[in-house]
């Protein structure tokens, strides 16, 4: 991203480093003087559904990598060029930010974004619940739905779910989730808010099943929520 926008991540030789996150380990220098001109004086508010922080035991390689095939030894490398460009950046423009949190996001997009550009993150739920006006539109409703894919220990970290569960939660609105499948618990659903998850694998077992055709599950999922609320 900071390439795309000017800037130059150069190695001891003053070469461009190789592309992907393992080159940034021979990163020696980052030349910020051709960044692109329009960007002096733009706010940048970058929309975060997660607070992962760049590196570590919950950073972008460790949370990610293995989502994209990465294994452990990959892993491992990833983190260590990721440290090694943060204290680069650090060196550079004043300021260590690799523990902001979504500094992980996207691979690193939101540090770069946050270091380099000098933008702020924002939980992408609340930006774009204050967008649609969500705290008018809970005056006077019974009951919020709200739903994703999988429920699991990544919706707890500020996604969509999360946003919507505590927003409701504070206007005193009950809500319940939809899901395709749902690894959390009770406890944890009541902690974010969640007063009850309904999973399409709780009818079809068989998620390649669920995902072909969803929408008569969906709508004797409906059908529960209409009678376990009566």
């Amino acid at each position: 991203m900071v390439r795309a926008l000017g800037a130059r991540l150069l190695d001891a030789r003053g070469d461009e480093v190789a592309e992907g996150g393992a080159g940034l380990i021979a990163a020696a220098s980052l030349d910020l003087t051709a960044l692109h001109h329009r960007l002096k004086g733009v706010e940048i508010v970058v929309a975060c559904d997660v607070d992962n922080p760049l590196t570590g035991a919950a950073g972008a390689a460790a949370t990610y990598g293995p989502q994209k095939g990465a294994n452990s030894s990959d892993v491992e490398e990833l983190d260590t060029a990721l440290t090694h460009w943060a204290d680069l950046v650090a060196g550079t423009v004043a300021g260590d930010l690799r523990e902001v949190p979504g500094a992980g996001a996207a691979g690193g997009v939101g540090f770069a974004a946050v270091a380099v550009l000098g933008g702020v993150l924002r939980p992408g739920i609340e930006l774009l619940l204050d967008l649609v006006g969500f705290q008018e539109r809970l005056a006077g409703a019974d009951l919020v739905i709200t739903g994703e894919g999988k429920l699991d220990e990544q919706t707890l970290r500020g996604k969509a779910v999360a946003g919507v569960a505590g927003a409701a939660r504070a206007a005193g609105v009950p809500v319940v989730a939809v899901c395709g499948v749902n690894t959390l618990g009770a406890d944890q659903l009541l902690q974010a808010g969640i007063a009850k998850a309904y999973a399409l694998t709780d009818l079809e077992p068989d998620v390649r099943r669920c995902i072909a055709d969803p929408v008569p599950l969906l709508r004797q999922l409906g059908e529960r929520i209409a009678l376990d609320l009566r």
